[in-house]
């Protein structure tokens, strides 16, 4: 059986660690974000706001969740099953920050707009990280374990571990 960091090393080597996913997840939902808020400029022109927003909504979250499952987890996952988990932390993640608004109206009567955009992009990044959290854990975290049980293993020798070891392998943890 491998030891944690080895594996952890080849993972990160791979671009399958979590800081490497963190990072691809910001890129692709990041640009996911910015194309959505051009094409809803665009649309407003033709339709209402309200309409092109959801038209914007639903089509920004199936790029978004396709691009998340084989690029940003490369999970590789497809389908329908996949897009009603993701799509679940997209609605909990509007339900966060919508209700971050209310409250800050609740407490403040007329805030200024420094302040809603301050405690509305607080909101989102805590809300994108919570989301990126459950993605990777639990949303794309079982294929990605099949993908590697599918991987052929190292044949490893069995050698006495050296207190050096043990040291190593708790700084890693």
């Amino acid at each position: 059986m491998k030891n944690n960091a080895s594996t952890a090393t080849a993972a990160a080597t791979r671009g399958d660690g979590p800081v490497a996913s963190f990072i691809r997840f910001v890129v692709f939902g990041g640009g996911t974000g910015l194309a959505a808020s051009a094409v809803l400029l665009v649309l407003a022109q033709h339709m209402s706001l309200a309409a092109a927003n959801a038209l914007v909504t639903v089509a920004s979250t199936v790029v978004a969740n396709e691009l998340h499952s084989r690029l940003t987890f490369r999970s590789g996952q497809t389908g329908w099953r996949m897009h009603v988990k993701s799509t679940g932390t997209v609605v909990v993640s509007y339900l966060f920050t919508t209700t971050a608004m209310v409250v800050l109206h609740a407490v403040a009567a007329s805030p200024n707009v420094v302040t809603e955009q301050a405690v509305y992009l607080t909101a989102s990044g805590l809300a994108g990280i919570g989301r990126f959290a459950v993605l990777r854990v639990y949303v794309f975290a079982a294929d990605r374990r099949k993908a590697a049980a599918s991987r052929p293993t190292e044949k490893l020798a069995i050698a006495p571990v050296s207190a050096l070891d043990r040291g190593a392998v708790v700084v890693a943890a």
